[in-house]
């Protein structure tokens, strides 16, 4: 994570900054809701079905893939991405916990 210090965070925060490093850009939004829509693995290539150059794409589907939100094989010409269920969980998990740790207090 670069000059991020992070070790000073737990393992669990820097994971959940990991995990959030994927929503972190409307591109990788985009991929995740078309692979999560289609509710099987897409083959073939992504950049017919986003408004994006092949470079874009393959530039956020390695950030995904680095995070293990996505899962695929790359062997040309045949090339599979799907979302990886057990990091989806993760994630919706992670940032359910989260988000219900918020209290509401009299404060502002």
């Amino acid at each position: 994570m670069g000059t991020t210090k992070s070790e000073v965070f737990t393992e669990e925060e820097n994971r959940i900054a990991d995990l959030a490093k994927a929503f972190a850009h409307p591109a990788r939004v985009a991929i995740l809701r078309l692979l999560a829509e289609k509710k099987a693995c897409v083959c073939g290539d992504l950049v017919d079905e986003l408004p994006l150059s092949q470079a874009t794409v393959s530039q956020h589907l390695k950030e995904l893939k680095r995070i293990g939100i996505i899962k695929g094989d790359i062997a040309p010409p045949r090339v599979c991405y799907c979302i990886d269920e057990v990091v989806w969980n993760e994630a919706m998990q992670s940032f359910g916990l989260l988000f219900s740790s918020y209290l509401k207090n009299d404060c502002c």
